[in-house]
């Protein structure tokens, strides 16, 4: 796990933020790309991908990412979102937390049986049609898209369950692992270390208010169950993949200020308080801010802030 100081980021941004931003941007490319010509070379034996990760950890982006540099490299890939998988919620048998409610990180909501069968199908060259899901009513849709994969192309299987061998049983025959997550602690002034955890928390929280109608305690409300699925259903896999890629952007946090910090501070002012509010509330406060316009229409943090040029 890597550390990065805030004082070092700010004289970073006061040198030249556009050059910073860049450097950071060419880094996560770069580690794309190494992973990319890596499961290149054993895509014949493996066309399948399957690429896991945490909430707010940016696994979209990275997917999107990793599949448009095949493409240009000549490897048609395709990519499958395993929320496509969920089943239909049925209360009276969906597993539960220990506090009664309903378990929606559990991997029991996805059809594993249908998972595993297209996995196997399209490693072989076989046509399937991918449901879909409607998640504001819980229900399967009518509507499916067909897909034939043909030789030399790549699947990517992209969700948190990825890794999981109890959701996409034991094909490291046919199949890749990539691991995606946020890999750095932010170290304060004082020396605290804000844990990644709440990095990705920061990202949920701006893309939750711009996007899905959740207001920020909404999302702060929610934090401990998905953290709870997180060390249960996700953490003890990251093992199983043969690559692993750090999305944590450098000069983020400072993009996240103008969106973050006055509703974090409404929060701390409410009387409510949480693991590393008052943390994340110093870092933003001391970090110069880095104009929105910096940012490239294809970064990984326009999966949080908008904006993107990515096809989501």
């Amino acid at each position: 796990m890597k550390k990065l100081n805030c004082l070092a980021i700010n004289k970073k941004i006061q040198k030249k933020a556009s050059s910073f931003v860049r450097r950071c941007e060419e880094d996560y490319r770069l580690q794309i790309e190494t992973v990319a010509d890596s499961i290149a070379e054993s895509r014949g034996a493996k066309p399948i991908i399957l690429l896991a990760g945490p909430s707010g950890s940016g696994k979209t982006t990275t997917a999107l990412r990793l599949e448009e540099y095949l493409d240009r490299a000549g490897m048609e890939t395709h990519t499958i979102s395993m929320d496509n998988y969920f089943l239909p919620l049925d209360e009276a048998t969906a597993e539960r937390c220990e506090d009664g409610t309903i378990d929606y990180e559990s991997p029991s909501r996805l059809d594993i049986e249908l998972l595993n069968k297209h996995m196997v199908m399209l490693s072989r060259g076989e046509e399937i049609e991918i449901p879909s899901f409607d998640f504001t009513n819980q229900v399967r849709r009518e509507k499916t898209r067909k897909l034939k994969r043909k030789e030399g192309e790549l699947i990517i299987f992209e969700g948190i369950h990825a890794l999981n061998p109890d959701v996409m049983g034991a094909h490291t025959d046919i199949a890749n692992g990539v691991y995606v997550s946020v890999r750095t602690r932010l170290e304060s002034k004082h020396d605290e270390l804000l844990h990644p955890s709440h990095l990705r928390l920061m990202r949920r929280i701006i893309r939750d208010k711009l996007f899905r109608g959740r207001t920020c305690m909404d999302t702060i409300n929610m934090f401990a169950s998905v953290e709870r699925g997180e060390q249960k259903y996700i953490m003890p896999y990251k093992h199983n993949s043969q690559y692993s890629i750090n999305t944590f952007m450098a000069y983020e946090p400072s993009i996240y200020k103008s969106y973050l910090l006055e509703d974090l501070k409404k929060i701390r002012k409410s009387g409510f308080n949480f693991s590393q509010l008052d943390l994340m509330i110093e870092i933003l406060k001391y970090l110069e801010p880095v104009n929105i316009d910096l940012v490239p229409g294809t970064s990984l943090v326009r999966e949080f802030v908008g904006g993107s040029n990515l096809n989501y």
